[in-house]
């Protein structure tokens, strides 16, 4: 007989226990589901977390009715106990959400909260091991070294502005992609932007006083073209294996906003060296601003999208002077202009995964011949997610984030689906998603 896998809660110290009886539930979307799927053991870089303020959600065994866990008594004591859920490493997609409703408590913190439990070997979470390549291991990443590799790199370049935000992200937030550029190896950031177009309602640098707090800070002052350039030309010129540099990662604003500058980084990186490639992590709203890029040697466009339908988008990205159909154009001009293009698809379980929102995905990764998904777990409090995607978009019912990644691999043979960029020497072999 196979064990139901238990509910999962936490104490007011934050220690994480199992339930004596009920089952845990899980959330698609608005909806509270009993366990289905496939869940998998928390992977060893995984940890379990406890939501403040939210009122687990179990499922009685013996009535098969949903039961909402208001107080729990241990040890003679009685308390309110809040929801558990998982984070997990890189290279994993969660399927579904903590079953959990909204008690006595603050706006979350941006985490891409997953269901967990407990089953018969330990915790579980439900997800999907989207990308095993071993490159991107947490074992390789702020190791003792580190501080060390950030001095030295800051000696090369004492007054480099990308490299004052690059220890901060590398040191601090333990940005891998910043990291690697102290290691000297693989897909390296280079920030440029102070500013964005859009209000995204999640976004990780900036927030309203009445949001959660900012898990990041972006830089006060946007860097030169010859800072990002010394910077990016030596990554380029010392890192091995899939060396790439990408402008854009999450601690900055838009980095169109400064097209200009980056375009002609990457000119003076390119006068100097054809080895490696050259991407921008972009929400794709300045169509001429990307163009000036590929003129100048941009080789890779990863746009960032939580859905392919103009409602649910905008009301996620909240953009200033541009609009779906800009995001459309950019995606069309990379594909003219024969850059690798990728998506980079914030998921959300119950709501990416809309019948609706999964047709136009398909559409868009067809027509455009999308070479590459890499699936995004969305950092955000769920409940707050669910407000922006309430009665806007591709309606329909889900159909579950394991069937939305088959049916884009379907859409587009050959279509790579992981969650780590593709150097150069991969771009050309499709890749297999194992486990989806």
């Amino acid at each position: 007989m196979t064990h139901a896998p238990k509910l999962l809660f936490a104490d007011p110290k934050g220690r994480v226990m199992e339930h004596p009886y009920l089952i845990a539930t899980l959330r698609s979307g608005e909806e509270l589901v009993p366990p289905q799927d496939k869940p998998i053991a928390l992977p060893a870089a995984g940890r379990l977390v406890h939501l403040p303020g939210r009122l687990p959600v179990g499922l009685n065994p013996d009535s098969g009715e949903l039961e909402l866990v208001r107080e729990m008594k241990m040890g003679g004591k009685t308390f309110v106990p809040n929801a558990v859920g998982a984070l997990l490493p890189p290279g994993y997609t969660r399927t579904f959400l903590p079953g959990e409703v909204k008690g006595d408590g603050p706006v979350l913190p941006q985490w891409a909260y997953t269901a967990a439990a407990w089953g018969e070997k330990g915790p579980l979470a439900w997800a999907i091991h989207t990308d095993r390549r071993s490159h991107w291991e947490p074992e390789a990443y702020s190791t003792p070294e580190l501080k060390g590799l950030v001095n030295a790199h800051l000696e090369r370049f004492p007054d480099s502005r990308v490299l004052k935000q690059l220890k901060t992200c590398a040191l601090l937030y333990r940005c891998f992609t910043s990291q690697n550029i102290f290691y000297a190896r693989d897909e390296g950031a280079i920030p440029a932007s102070v500013m964005c177009n859009a209000r995204c309602v999640g976004c990780i640098s900036d927030q309203p006083a009445d949001g959660p707090p900012a898990s990041h800070e972006r830089m006060d002052d946007g860097p030169s073209a010859e800072e990002m350039a010394a910077i990016g030309l030596y990554h380029l010129e010392h890192a091995p294996g899939r060396t790439m540099v990408s402008f854009g990662q999450g601690c900055e604003g838009e980095p169109l906003t400064r097209w200009k500058y980056i375009a002609e980084s990457i000119r003076m990186m390119r006068a100097k060296t054809d080895r490696g490639s050259i991407n921008i992590n972009t929400n794709a709203s300045l169509t001429h601003g990307l163009k000036a890029l590929l003129d100048a040697g941009l080789d890779a466009v990863r746009v960032s999208l939580n859905a392919a339908s103009k409602g649910l988008y905008e009301a996620y990205y909240k953009p200033v002077k541009y609009g779906w159909e800009d995001v459309e154009a950019s995606i069309a001009l990379a594909r003219e202009r024969g850059a690798y293009l990728a998506l980079n698809l914030l998921l959300f379980p119950g709501v990416t995964d809309r019948e609706g929102e999964v047709r136009a995905l398909e559409e868009l990764v067809r027509k455009y011949r999308v070479d590459q998904v890499q699936t995004r777990s969305l950092c955000i409090d769920p409940l707050q997610y669910l407000e922006v995607a309430r009665g806007v978009g591709a309606g329909g019912e889900p159909v579950g984030i394991r069937t939305l990644l088959q049916r884009l691999k379907a859409a587009r043979p050959g279509l790579i689906i992981g969650n780590f960029a593709r150097g150069l020497d991969e771009r050309e072999n499709a890749a297999s998603t194992p486990g989806v």
